[in-house]
């Protein structure tokens, strides 16, 4: 069993940066494929970015990439999604999951935390 939860959500300009964590519990995070995905009203949940349990691979959406960098540090249970030159396309609930798989498919993780608020002001 795994629990999540993300935090360093909030309100930033259009052009700013923001820095998301997800601090997990449970002493397998480690063998964990970590990913991170989003929802914004009356959409799909899309996939942002997923990380290997060593972080020797990242991968990563096409809308995000270059912009956004996935990365886990297994000592402190943690993995972030720094996201940097935001738009106000990239506004919405960003949640972190966890998964056997690795996959872009949110139907392929088995844990999720309870999601963090994006807004990116134009």
């Amino acid at each position: 069993q795994v629990q999540l939860v993300e935090s360093g959500g909030g309100l930033v300009q259009a052009g700013g940066s923001l820095r998301l964590s997800c601090a997990a519990s449970g002493s397998t995070f480690s063998s964990y494929t970590m990913g991170w995905f989003r929802q914004a009203p009356g959409k799909e949940r899309e996939f942002v970015a997923f990380i290997r349990w060593n972080g020797g691979m990242t991968y990563y959406a096409d809308s995000v990439k270059g912009r956004f960098t996935i990365s886990r540090d297994n000592a402190k249970n943690t993995v972030y999604l720094q996201m940097n030159s935001l738009n106000p396309e990239d506004t919405a609930v960003y949640l972190c999951a966890a998964g056997r798989l690795w996959s872009r498919d949110y139907s392929h993780y088995d844990y999720w935390g309870q999601g963090t608020q994006v807004t990116v002001s134009a």
